[in-house]
């Protein structure tokens, strides 16, 4: 005897949701399934708590490797399918869980800062050794030619799902402000350093940045999160990559 099985309202919210992220946000549209995932439809269609169903799913990204970034976009896709907002405790709960798992994680060596998605210190000062390499060859000064732009955005609170809300939101803002490639990193504590050309448009460069940080934090309901507005400003390059190394260091938080 055949029995049809009937779909839910939180199977077929799960499968809306898992359609529309896997075409627009999500990068492995293998691993995007988890349980944590139909508890969290469950308590949107029951009318239930969000918040715990919340935390898990964001322990469970952070668990597996996924970006605190790629997190958020994909809870924000939940929430454009239902046709709401997310409410903040929500997404507070999410950063607190993905937090909670990194935290929790061995560590790992790596050229790119989890939370922020972008390079680390390490990585940049690789690239500054490279552009006073250049700058040496073609009988140039690396501190004539470029200069680091440092973006402040910290607002003295450490809580760990504000630190990664916080990253995702100025990653994300970096990214979409600067041409890909460009060499750049996350200092910590919202800090962050990109390596600019002294050319005619770093005028331009400093104005289409502060945009981005602003709409990224609208777009992501973090806005009190974020100094406002951000402090950016141009940091000349020392004469040397030793000392250029050691200014980083000294920026680092």
């Amino acid at each position: 005897m055949r029995t049809d099985r009937v779909e839910t309202p939180a199977v077929a919210l799960r499968e809306q949701w898992r359609a529309r992220t896997v075409e627009h946000v999500w990068l492995r549209p293998g691993d995007w399934y988890h349980p944590a995932v139909d508890a969290l439809t469950e308590a949107l269609t029951s009318d239930g708590s969000l918040a715990p169903a919340a935390h898990r799913l964001g322990e469970m990204r952070g668990s597996t490797g996924v970006g605190i970034a790629e997190a958020l976009d994909d809870f924000a896709v939940l929430f454009e399918v239902v046709g709401t907002e997310p409410p903040l405790e929500s997404v507070r709960a999410l950063c607190e869980g993905w937090a909670a798992a990194l935290e929790n994680a061995p560590v790992r060596a790596s050229c790119i800062d989890p939370e922020s998605g972008l390079p680390t210190v390490d990585y940049l000062s690789v690239r500054l050794a490279e552009t006073y390499g250049a700058a040496r060859r073609h009988a140039h000064h690396a501190f004539v030619t470029h200069a680091l732009l440092l973006v402040d955005v910290a607002v003295g609170d450490n809580h760990p799902w504000r630190r990664a809300a916080r990253s995702a939101a100025m990653g994300r803002a970096l990214a979409a402000a600067l041409p890909q490639g460009h060499p750049m990193a996350a200092l910590g504590g919202g800090a962050f350093a990109i390596l600019v050309a002294r050319d005619w448009d770093l005028g331009g460069t400093v104005t289409r940045l502060r945009e981005e940080v602003n709409e990224h934090a609208t777009e992501l309901a973090i806005g009190e999160l974020l100094r406002q507005p951000p402090r950016i400003w141009i940091e000349p390059l020392p004469e040397t990559h030793d000392r250029a190394v050691d200014l980083l260091e000294h920026l680092r938080r």
